[in-house]
């Protein structure tokens, strides 16, 4: 890209390529979300939607014995993926694919499992439970991160960041009862803890938009693609106590 203007996509890809995680999570709490689950045995089919390189998919795939098929839809990161896979002699039970989570090429209730870290809100927390709903088999179960506010009111300016992102946040309750609607028995609601966004997230991606600025110095859509990244990670230090991650895990009635 070095002779290329890069547009926002190219530099989101740049960005995140190389980090562990492409959103806020942690080991700890992916572990966690899998407690709530019982029969993950080794019939067991699961499905990571927008799985990204897969930092999240390994850890699911060292805790669970049955097969899991990874859907992302930039192929970059499939491929490392899929490499992630072979060094982890995982690549028979553990699959990366190019897809859309809002177009899922797979067969009505294929799935025992459907997960998906930091990625639902980009189409929609509801309408990404009542899509996928239809692939679990009966009593199979569904877990997601979605931003969701921690109270009823908050300041303008962060309402505002997040309404320009595209993202209609909701709280926690609200979110419990879209899940219950949307055809699933609430089984857990719990909140991430801030180092998996400061130390798990940030962090790494502040390291490589760092990278990213001296490569394209003086290139004025980079400058402003860093400003905004910039601008996240301080309304996060402002306003953490009005917003964070939630893992939702929900059964299938």
């Amino acid at each position: 890209m070095k002779n290329k203007q890069p547009s926002i996509f190219d530099l989101v890809v740049e960005t995140h390529i190389g980090l562990e995680r492409q959103g806020p999570g942690s080991p700890e709490a992916t572990i966690k979300a899998l407690s709530f689950l019982d029969n993950h045995n080794k019939d067991f089919r699961a499905a990571d939607l927008a799985c990204g390189t897969g930092g999240q998919t390994m850890v699911l795939a060292q805790n669970i014995s049955g097969n899991i098929t990874g859907v992302d839809f930039c192929s970059s990161f499939i491929n490392i993926f899929n490499n992630n896979s072979k060094k982890l002699n995982l690549q028979e039970r553990v699959k990366g694919i190019v897809g859309l989570m809002e177009n899922l090429p797979f067969e009505k209730e294929e799935f025992d499992l459907i997960w998906s870290e930091g990625a639902i809100d980009n189409i929609g927390f509801e309408k990404g439970l009542n899509y996928w709903n239809s692939f679990l088999k009966k009593d199979g179960y569904i877990a997601v991160t979605c931003p969701s506010w921690f109270t009823d009111e908050r300041p303008s300016e962060i309402e505002k960041f997040w309404s320009d992102a595209g993202c209609s946040l909701d709280t926690i309750g609200n979110d419990v009862l879209i899940m219950q609607k949307s055809g699933y028995v609430p089984v857990a609601a719990f909140t991430l803890p801030e180092k998996c966004w400061t130390d798990n997230y940030f962090a790494p991606r502040e390291a490589a938009e760092k990278a990213i600025l001296e490569k394209y110095a003086g290139n004025e859509t980079v400058a402003a693609y860093i400003k905004n990244g910039k601008y996240e990670v301080d309304l996060y230090s402002k306003y953490k106590q009005y917003y964070g991650y939630v893992f939702y895990i929900g059964k299938k009635r």
